[in-house]
């Protein structure tokens, strides 16, 4: 069984490696980049907006981070919606529906708080996670699609609640 629950201060380094193990791992991250610091700063993210963990066998196996439009972590969440970031998943959980829980509880939130739609940015190398996020009803949407750094294309997917 997979438990998604808040996480807590004491797990933020252990969801910090996590993340970064799973980008950098990934291929999706160089180990280099300032963003990889992004992706280890549990904490700051847990302030800014709601990072969520995915709990199986006692072991920390995933986590996502919700963000409002409102919130710094927000990249492209209008009013109405809320945005999922840094979806990851480790490596020996993966096919035991770990990210999918994860998705799931991200668009319960959202419609108990009365969003209409639920965003995410994935790069074309994400490849897993785009099956996720077709898996769950995500559509690109082309003209939100954007480039945060030069060489990064993301592309915009909505999942409409309403």
């Amino acid at each position: 069984m997979i438990e998604i629950r808040r996480v807590s201060s004491d797990e933020y380094e252990t969801v910090g490696d996590l993340t970064v193990d799973v980008y950098v791992g990934g291929g999706f991250v160089e180990p280099d980049d300032p963003y990889v610091g992004r992706l280890r700063d549990t904490a700051a993210r847990d302030a800014q907006g709601e990072v969520v963990v995915a709990v199986a066998d006692g072991e920390i196996v995933g986590s996502l981070t919700l963000a409002e439009p409102t919130s710094r972590l927000s990249d492209i969440a209008e009013k109405g919606e809320l945005e999922l970031r840094m979806l990851a998943v480790a490596p020996q959980a993966r096919r035991r529906g770990v990210g999918s829980a994860l998705v799931r509880y991200a668009l319960d939130a959202a419609y108990e708080r009365g969003d209409r739609a639920v965003v995410i940015s994935t790069a074309p190398a994400m490849v897993d996670a785009r099956r996720i996020y077709d898996r769950n009803g995500f559509v690109p949407v082309a003209e939100r699609n954007w480039v945060p750094v030069p060489g990064v294309q993301l592309t915009a997917m909505v999942r409409d609640l309403v």
